[in-house]
């Protein structure tokens, strides 16, 4: 693929990540799963261990060797670097680093042969599928960085400085094995210089954005733009409806694989339809079912279209392609008539997993890298260098200014209050997620209509819930 071939290519970080979907590659092989499962010996001599204490909990051996590996996409690997440099300066380790978009090329013959490196920022199109790993027993447990004391303050517990829910995002059959640590807001994005030249309000319902869409047509542009190569972000708009009218209940339906969770159940058919009415009524820009997401994204960027769908890594991925004066605002899906959500609810979580593998060779150093991701010094970092935010509460420095669409999405994030979900089956089940998303992509072209969407929806979850690994995954 040829955008995979730029540093810039890939950045929905989340988003392609779990866009391994589409046949972007294959689903790892037998040859890799059962090299998996059978473990082989493991011939890696680690580093000797230090001394645990308070200050190195994990007993992180000075002079030791450090493995990272981390996906470069739209947030780039310099954080990274300056991780690496501030890590090897406290602990006198010595790191190498591998920025690159092919974590499975690189990385599968590492998992086959017993040698991982020690730290896995496991992202993007060519991730090796966390559900795969998980199964064949080889993430090392983070529930200890947890329980450790945070750098930033030793009274507390790492867990304690964690927005809610990213220990359930990074959660496998009932073991915190990933830490998704990039703390993403998923809805719809506008120019604020267009809308103020067109005079037009950002909507609130979903009537308003099917009319400012008209507007957009009349005016010679595309209403929706969406990453048609990629259906991973149109169904960010329809499961994010399915929960605004629905509920809660209905988000976790469909995590807990319910016999109901899309067929016979009417939040769901009323989000398929809503996305269907932009279809029909010939809203979208011209062309974009064909697009990747940086060319859909260019052509918003250029004032093609008024609206797109994406997470909050959207700044970072275009800036290049972002004019100065375009004022990147973020906007929640807008709410269907008698939406049991609010408008301002919206789907807030934590994307892109890093992980420490079983097999690390420096294990201890794995888990102190984790830890030290979760202090504010390497947060701040993370924002300045990936202009994102992360997963640890109050996590950058004050006095770190944010570009606008991050600024927005920061607002829209106090805006919502409690009123913020996450659904999990995409990294519960990759296999439903692909078909789910393989659906919206007939929808979209016209090839499908609403209620053949749920049926293939329908079977997707029915046959993830023969899976007997899927009675670990319950959220409550």
């Amino acid at each position: 693929m040829s955008m995979g071939s730029t540093g810039e290519g890939f950045g929905r970080r989340d988003l392609i990540k779990r866009s391994a979907a589409l046949g972007l590659i294959s689903v790892p092989t037998m040859s890799f799963l059962s090299a998996c499962a059978s473990g082989g010996e493991d011939t890696t001599k680690g580093p000797d261990k230090g001394v645990v204490s308070k200050e190195n909990p994990f007993g992180v051996a000075k002079g030791g060797k450090m493995d990272v590996v981390v996906f470069k996409g739209g947030f780039g690997d310099d954080y990274a670097k300056a991780w690496e440099a501030a890590f090897d300066k406290k602990w006198g380790t010595t790191s190498s680093h591998l920025g690159t978009q092919e974590i499975t090329g690189k990385l599968q013959t590492r998992f086959n042969g017993g040698n991982p490196p020690d730290v896995v920022d496991n992202s993007g199109a060519q991730k090796i599928k966390l559900d795969v790993l998980f199964k064949s027993n080889q993430l090392a447990d983070l529930t200890p960085v947890l329980d450790a004391p945070s750098l930033d303050d030793p009274s507390k517990k790492v867990r304690d400085t964690l927005i809610a829910g990213t220990v359930e995002q990074g959660t496998q059959g009932g073991k915190f094995v990933s830490l998704n640590y990039v703390y993403t807001v998923y809805g719809f994005w506008y120019s604020g210089k267009l809308f103020k030249e067109k005079g037009w309000t950002p909507p609130k319902t979903w009537d308003e954005f099917l009319a400012v869409c008209a507007k957009a047509k009349e005016a010679g542009l595309g209403g929706l733009a969406h990453q048609g190569k990629y259906p991973y972000y149109i169904n960010v708009v329809i499961m994010d409806l399915i929960a605004k009218k629905g509920g809660l209940e209905a988000m976790k339906a469909i995590d807990n694989l319910e016999p109901n969770a899309f067929e016979g159940n009417p939040a769901a058919l009323a989000a398929v339809e809503a996305v269907y009415e932009v279809v029909e009524k010939d809203l979208l820009l011209p062309g974009t079912n064909g697009l990747t997401h940086t060319e859909s994204q260019t052509a918003w960027n250029q004032y093609k279209a008024a609206f797109i769908p994406s997470g909050s890594w959207l700044e970072n991925e275009q800036l290049k392609q972002t004019p100065d004066d375009f004022d990147m605002q973020f906007l929640p899906v807008p709410a269907l008539a008698d939406s049991k959500l609010p408008f301002e609810a919206i789907r807030a979580g934590a994307g892109e997993p890093f992980i420490v593998p079983e097999k690390a060779a420096n294990k201890p150093g794995g888990l102190e890298f984790i830890r030290s991701m979760l202090s504010r010094e390497w947060s701040t970092i993370f924002a300045q260098q990936a202009n994102s935010l992360t997963v640890v509460k109050d996590g950058v420095d004050p006095g770190v200014k944010l570009r606008p669409g991050t600024q927005s999405a920061v607002t829209a994030l106090k805006a919502a209050g409690t009123n913020t979900f996450n659904y999990l089956y995409p990294d519960w089940y990759s296999e439903m997620d692909t078909a789910i998303q393989d659906a919206s992509n007939e929808l979209m072209a016209k090839r499908i209509q609403p209620k053949e969407w749920i049926k293939r929806a329908q079977a997707a979850v029915n046959k993830a819930a023969q899976d007997p690994g899927a009675k670990n995954n319950r959220r409550s």
